[in-house]
């Protein structure tokens, strides 16, 4: 009998970043592939699903609308519980740091079933930054049995936090992966509002979601947008509006009738991904977004006080520019005026990952079951 391995997602960062791993442990022939999904978001993520064309053996559909913390996490774990005692895996996958993420290690964890986290090692060191992510990860991390850190900078947080060596695999971000299969030089926009837009004109991608910063720090972030278009004329800002209404009675409100500004709805990962290629700079509280654009070679600030992701900030290719107007407005003002900073942001090294971080954990977890004998290589 194969291991059977079960990976668990729910939302559209995850399953951007999940979808490479579920195709390379399904082109396993030493590993049984099952797929669950919670729907932790219900549309974002089955449009990755679509695109990567993976059907999931569950899908619990746990989304709720203004849904709290505490009720999407008893719904995953509720569901999970179920799933678990049909499937009975010998290995969890779980991503990041979701309430998925803790809710598929937390479940596993009380059937006494291994867990395999990818992305792990990220800190903070405030448990409040990223809220509720970096509690999430912490958690997760302390349930984990197999450890597949991104770089190295993630190991050796774990390793300070009394992680055994062994269970640790630094394979690259599987992010790296994906991009690998979404961005085209020839690509057409499936959104036709992308394919309006003014190739003349610079184009800024703004993504705001973050919890902690909802109501002030969004607006923030919104007029110093609106000032920086009033004082740069060839530039242009697009900002795929996240689902939750919070987040978006706030950006509507600010930049709804704003020129040069394109509110579109939340954009299928090919689209997302070519326009991130096409762009100038990104504007930011995202995660992934700090690797994704490096990777690409734009630069990125992002609109945060602390980061999980120091790698690029110490590459040189993403800004922590917090979470005042002014210094959101000086920060992208000064990228978009002064060539030399530009530059030296833009082609500064990716330091998450050469594209095979997915097969790079296969191996690991082939290694694990005693299905080949030799440990995979670190990514360095």
């Amino acid at each position: 009998m194969l291991p059977k391995v079960m990976t668990i997602f729910g939302t559209r960062p995850e399953a951007i970043k999940m979808a490479p791993l579920v195709k390379a442990l399904q082109a396993s022939p030493h590993l049984q592939a099952v797929t669950c999904v919670t729907a932790q978001h219900r549309e974002m993520l089955d449009q990755v699903l679509d695109l990567f064309a993976i059907t999931p053996d569950y899908d619990l559909d746990i989304m709720r609308q203004r849904q709290s913390l505490n009720g999407t996490l008893r719904r995953a774990l509720a569901g999970l519980e179920e799933v678990f005692e049909q499937e009975n895996p010998d290995l969890v996958l779980v991503h990041g740091d979701t309430l998925t993420t803790f809710a598929g290690a937390l479940a596993a964890f009380y059937r006494k079933t291994a867990v395999g986290h990818v992305e792990a090692g990220l800190r903070t060191f405030d448990k409040y930054l990223p809220y509720p992510e970096e509690i999430n990860r912490r958690l997760t991390g302390v349930l984990t049995d197999l450890h597949f850190a991104p770089t190295s900078v993630a190991r050796d947080h774990l390793l300070a936090e009394g992680v055994s060596p062994e269970s640790i695999f630094v394979t690259g971000n599987t992010v790296i992966d994906a991009l690998r299969t979404t961005v085209q030089d020839d690509y057409t926009f499936t959104c036709p509002q992308l394919r309006q837009l003014d190739p003349a004109l610079r184009t800024i991608v703004v993504t705001l979601h973050r919890r902690e910063n909802w109501g002030e720090p969004i607006a923030a972030a919104c007029r110093a947008i609106k000032r920086l278009l009033q004082e740069v004329p060839d530039a242009q800002a697009v900002f795929p509006v996240h689902l939750n209404p919070v987040v978006r009675e706030t950006v509507v409100a600010s930049l709804g009738e704003q020129e040069r500004v394109l509110l579109i709805e939340p954009l299928i990962a090919t689209d997302y991904h070519n326009l991130l290629a096409r762009s100038y700079l990104v504007l930011s509280d995202s995660g992934g977004v700090q690797e994704e654009a490096p990777s690409l070679g734009k630069p990125v600030l992002v609109v945060r006080t602390v980061t999980e992701r120091p790698e690029a900030v110490a590459a040189g290719t993403v800004r922590l520019v917090g979470i005042d107007e002014t210094d959101i407005y000086n920060a992208a003002f000064n990228l978009l005026t002064d060539q030399a900073a530009y530059q030296a942001m833009a082609q500064a090294k990716n330091p998450y990952g050469d594209g095979h971080a997915s097969e790079r954990i296969v191996k690991a977890i082939e290694y694990h079951f005693g299905l080949n004998s030799t440990r995979p290589e670190d990514y360095v």
